[in-house]
Order: structure tokens, then sequence, then C-alpha cells
């Protein structure tokens, strides 16, 4: 019986993909760590890797298709020789124009049969689905194993070779009486975020533009975004920090590292700055988990990154404990890799807070959108030299960097997102004791 290969899910954030490209074709035959296909999900395009061996036997989703579930069948692997012909015909992704057609199709063509489905996989006593590879079902037949008291360790619980290898047969449990199928969850409709792309384009008649087609980065970032600023209750704290010292003991680190090839940014003080705060100031290392707080223990702290088309927020963890160098070193690792697209999953999840600095392009001070589930995001403005009063009271001139600290009120009350500002604040004004 044909087993369907699902769409991965490669980032915990993945909702839908696009399958870039296939590495395999129909009738090849593929071992568990064969490469199957490019991916693009919302971040990278990464390579999806084979679980167990089989032959291809039907692409159900040909390459180049946007907009792929996770969890739907792309393909179907079997046995040598198994028969693949009543397998659904390989779907190409509909065009714009084509949707409402297509959404009207079984309405128009109610009395047409339906066409034959592809057999379907066993399933346990409540209609539950099980999930196991071709060899892994062989052997648990030849064994006499019930696949249904059996737990996959592969992907989305798979039942694979290694599951089934050493097993004895065991009589199956039998069913509850009470047991009873569990009925579906209704589906809400999506949120209205505004007038419809018709709407719009029906406004701009007869004017030139061209429309741009958006990646799968770009709709992450706008459906995250709009998310955080309708179900996030912000609030802002600003404060103005006072760089002369930082700037001169900077300047004086730089030149004692030059010859190993370092050189510290203000924005590398600033995530040492914040990592302690969060030291500092524990009740501020929390995250919101939907019906709880999560205290971190850690310093995990996130920086936004501008990559073409939409941006990334790396993290780098344990921030508290490393040197100024070594936070340096990585975070401009971590840049690289995120503007080449070559981060992995584990690398920008995670994180309690976040950075976004747009000092170095001018911008004097803005407010930033929580990054969910952090709790604080700090917008860093650009260092800017400005008449302040002096501790003697006469009027000086000072370099001044304006910070605004975006709070989740559900997670930091305005006490505590004021103390950890000032924690912030003294930590970059005093930087001789973060080396301390």
């Amino acid at each position: 019986m044909p087993t369907e290969i699902l769409m991965p899910a490669l980032s915990p954030t993945m909702e839908e993909g696009t399958l870039a490209k296939w590495l395999v074709k129909e009738g090849d035959t593929v071992s568990s760590g064969d490469l199957l296909a490019e991916i693009e999900t919302d971040k990278a395009t990464m390579e999806f890797e084979a679980v167990d061996e089989g032959v291809i036997g039907k692409i159900l989703v040909a390459e180049g298709t946007e907009g792929v579930k996770v969890n739907t069948a792309i393909a179907l692997i079997g046995e040598e020789g198994e028969d693949f012909s009543a397998a659904p015909e390989p779907a190409a992704a509909p065009t714009a124009e084509a949707a409402p057609a297509e959404a009207a199709a079984p309405a128009a063509n109610a009395s047409a049969p339906a066409p034959s489905p592809a057999p379907a996989a066993p399933a346990t006593a409540d209609g539950t689905r099980i999930f196991a590879s071709p060899l892994a079902r062989r052997i648990a037949k030849d064994k006499g194993l019930d696949l249904s008291q059996i737990k996959g360790s592969g992907p989305h619980g798979r039942i694979v070779k290694a599951d089934v290898e050493g097993v004895s047969a065991k009589p199956a449990a039998a069913p509850s009486a009470e047991a009873a199928p569990k009925a579906a969850a209704p589906v809400s409709g999506a949120m209205p975020t505004g007038p419809s792309a018709e709407q719009v384009l029906k406004m701009y008649e007869g004017r030139a533009f061209e429309e741009v087609k958006l990646n799968g980065m770009r709709r992450t970032v706008a459906a995250r975004l709009t998310e955080a600023k309708q179900t996030i209750p912000h609030f802002y704290l600003r404060r103005d920090i006072h760089l002369d010292a930082l700037l001169k003991f900077r300047s004086q680190l730089n030149k004692q590292l030059e010859p190993r090839g370092v050189k510290l940014s203000v924005n590398d003080f600033v995530i040492k700055a914040c990592a302690l705060a969060l030291q500092q100031v524990p009740d501020a290392n929390a995250v919101w988990a939907g019906d709880r707080m999560i205290k971190l223990t850690p310093s995990d702290v996130a920086v936004a990154v501008a990559v073409d088309g939409g941006l990334f927020t790396p993290v780098l963890q344990d921030s508290d404990t490393k040197s100024l160098s070594a936070l340096s070193a990585e975070m401009k690792d971590l840049a690289s890799r995120a503007r080449d697209g070559k981060l992995a999953p584990h690398e920008y999840v995670g994180g309690s807070f976040a950075i976004s600095n747009l000092g170095m392009m001018g911008i004097e001070n803005f407010d930033a959108v929580i990054n969910p589930p952090h709790g604080a995001i700090l917008a860093v403005g650009a260092g800017v030299k400005k008449p302040v009063v002096g501790a003697d009271g006469e009027l000086t001139v000072a370099t001044v960097m304006s910070t605004t600290l975006s709070v989740d009120h559900r997670v930091i009350d305005g006490a505590l997102g004021a103390e950890l500002l000032a924690a912030i604040k003294d930590n970059l004004e005093n930087p001789m004791v973060m080396l301390a």
C-alpha cells in the first residue's frame, strides 16, 4: 500500500511552503537520508530528506507550487512494482485568476463522478490515521503487530523500520465503548485586514504601477506583525542614553583589539547591556505562552537583521555570559548568514527580548513592534550630539541616543518595564561595569 510523503514543517512557525524543486523523479528508489526536494519555508530554502526506503511512485505536487500546507501529501512512496494508478493526478499551483473558477467548479459539476481516492492508510478504532513506511508495514504484517499500539519516531509520529524491529506481537487493545470520533473544530474565518486587492486595484485604475508578488518571508512578516499589533497590548517607555563614556571606552578597546582583527560596534554594547539587564531584572526575562508566562533563566537576545524581502531575528543565546568580542563575532556571522538565507531554524527561534537598531541609518527614534512571544523589544536610534544640562547645572554638549522599549503589558507591567530600561541605561552609561 502506498505511503504519503507529507509536506514537512521545517521551522516552528512554518504553516505552508513552496515546493521549489524535486531532486527525485517518479520511479526512483530512495533510502533513508536521501534528498527528496528543496522546500522554501517562510525564512529560507531547505533540503528535505527521506526517512525510509522505497520507490517514488507518484509526485502529487509539482515543483514551483506555492502555498503548500504543512502535512499535505506531496508524493507517494511504496514498494517495487506497487500499483499507484489510483493516486490523484499531480497538483499545480492555481493562478490568482483561476482560483475563483476552481472554487466554483464543484457546484457547477456536482453531477460529475468523483475521482477514485488513493488507498487509505490504516486507522485506529477511533478513526485516527496511522502513518507508517511501506517497510514498517510489511515487517509489522509478518510479525502480526498491531500498528495502533506502536509509537512512531519518524516525522509527525510516522512509524518507521526502527520502531517495529525487535517488537513482539501483542494483542490489540479493545476500543472503549465510550470512545467516539472527535468532532472537527470549526475553522474561523480570517480577520479582515483592510480593503481587498480588487478594491485597491480599482482605486488606481488609469495610473502606472507594478504589482509586486509576495514571497513566503514577506507573507510571514506581514501575518506575524499584524497578529502582534492586534493581539499584544503594547505600551512604550522612552529614555535618552548618554553615550560619551561608552564611545571613549569603545575606542580604547578597539585599539587594543586591533591586532586580533576585532572591531566592536555600539550595537555589540547594546546587546551586552540588554542581556545583563535581563539578569538584573529577572522578572522581565519572560515570554507570553497563551495562558501563562514562561520566565527564562539565560539571557537569549534576538537582534533584527534586514534582508532582501523581509527580516530575520537571529538569537544570541546566553548573551549575558559571553564577552563583547564573542558577541561581536557571533552577531556578524548570524547577520551574514541571515542575508544569504542560510540560517537554521533553531538560530532564529526563541529568545525573550529583541533589539531593533536603526541608528546606523540615521533614524533618531522610533517604536518597534514586539515579535511574539517576546515580552519586549528595544528600539535603538542614532547617537546625536545635543545640548544637555550637566551634573553641575551648566549647559554642555553630549552624544545622546534615544531608546524606546515596547512592552507586552501581559508579561511586564509599567514599573517593571521602567526598571528594565533603567538597568539598560545604567549599563550603557557605565560600560566598564559590563566587564566586571
